[in-house]
């Protein structure tokens, strides 16, 4: 038997909100931060009964994925422009930190709440959002596999996840201002050096070491 007509409305009622209630949580966080996401103002801007939100999410760890998922694919969409010359790995991993730090100042809010984003204990993110986030590896591993044919997949995946925390690292103390204000132009010298050191330093850190002669 198909979908009667009540429970197509149904279903396109519960849609609608579902877009709705993701649209007024991105826009929360864009205006406040993520910890002044609350289910009461959010079922107030899409006018529905706080109850309505869980006939849609199981709870609002779900729905934050949903936002920081946008998050995630513009960010994609960022460091895919970033840029850099052809065939020089070196110089697009350095347009990649820098295109990283400009995207995290330009969208700081929404940036910060990719990180803050807590998961509840036992619980673990859900596997499309892990895909979304594994995707942007893909970034570093492609001038990686340029720079160093020979590595191992596995291996090249480790090194990017390497490099990315070591960016983030600069960007988000930075950012934060933890340590005391420091330039955006400071931050992205910073950067270039920090990527150029790593890079210089790879050859040696990846070279299969010589077992030590063994007695007779």
């Amino acid at each position: 038997q198909g979908i009667g007509t009540s429970q197509m409305d149904i279903v396109e009622r519960r849609a609608k909100l579902r877009e709705a209630l993701i649209d007024a949580a991105d826009e929360a966080i864009g205006r406040d931060g993520l910890s002044a996401l609350k289910a009461r103002s959010l079922a107030e801007a899409v006018g529905c009964a706080v109850g309505a939100i869980y006939n849609v999410f199981p709870d609002l760890d779900a729905l934050i994925y949903e936002v920081n998922a946008r998050t995630l694919k513009r960010l994609d969409a960022a460091l895919g422009g970033a840029g850099g010359p052809a065939g020089d790995p070196e110089a697009a991993m350095q347009a990649l930190a820098l295109g990283y730090h400009r995207f995290s100042r330009a969208d700081s809010r929404h940036w910060r709440a990719v990180f803050a984003h807590q998961v509840p204990d036992g619980a673990s993110p859900p596997e499309w959002y892990l895909g979304l986030v594994g995707r942007l590896f893909r970034h570093i591993e492609e001038p990686l596999a340029t720079l160093l044919p020979h590595l191992d997949g596995q291996i090249r995946q480790s090194l990017a996840r390497t490099l990315f925390s070591a960016v983030h690292g600069i960007v988000s103390i930075g950012l934060e201002e933890k340590l005391g204000s420091t330039p955006d132009d400071v931050i992205a010298r910073g950067l270039k050096v920090m990527v150029s050191a790593w890079v210089a330093g790879l050859p040696i850190a990846t070279a299969p070491r010589a077992r030590a002669p063994t007695r007779p």
